[in-house]
């Protein structure tokens, strides 16, 4: 398992407003971060593992429309996020 219940909860409270606030998009965006860079790992020593290369495509997609929804909603929590996990914009 890449990340344990208890990393999962500092990830929701550093970036949600507790670590039970699994819904908010800070929150959600932050997971997939921690997920693509787990994936993008994985896929440096497992180079032919296509699967994970698409369900990475797919990642990155979708944090890449809860960022846009998020810049749309809140500049200023989209531009909190972004810094805080050093994201190109």
């Amino acid at each position: 398992m890449y990340l344990t219940l208890e990393e999962k909860g500092k990830l929701f409270a550093k970036h949600g407003k507790d670590e039970k606030d699994s819904g908010s998009a800070e929150g959600q965006i932050a997971l997939m971060t921690r997920r693509i860079e787990y994936i993008s790992q994985h896929l440096k020593t497992n180079r032919k593992d296509y699967n994970s290369e698409r369900s990475l495509v797919k990642l990155v997609g979708k944090r890449r429309n809860l960022l846009d929804y998020l810049m749309k909603k809140d500049i200023l929590r989209y531009r909190a996020i972004v810094k805080d996990l050093g994201l190109r914009k």
